[in-house]
């Protein structure tokens, strides 16, 4: 004899599966490592204090 299968169960499970797919797929492919992220952070960091430092102060010595 067959088992009974509740076919609302069955969609909604797998619908769950699907969705932990696709969020495993999307883990690998834009995930990065606490490492990877904290030198992008210092990489911006580092740009921003060299703009910040070659910035031109306006009102002081315009150009003749």
């Amino acid at each position: 004899m067959t088992e009974i299968v509740n076919l609302n169960k069955f969609r909604k499970k797998k619908s769950r599966d699907e969705k932990e797919k696709r969020a495993e797929e999307n883990r690998v492919k834009f995930g990065r490592t606490k490492a990877e992220r904290e030198k992008s952070k210092t990489e911006r960091e580092q740009a921003e204090r060299r703009l910040d430092g070659h910035a031109a102060d306006d009102g002081e010595n315009p150009p003749s």
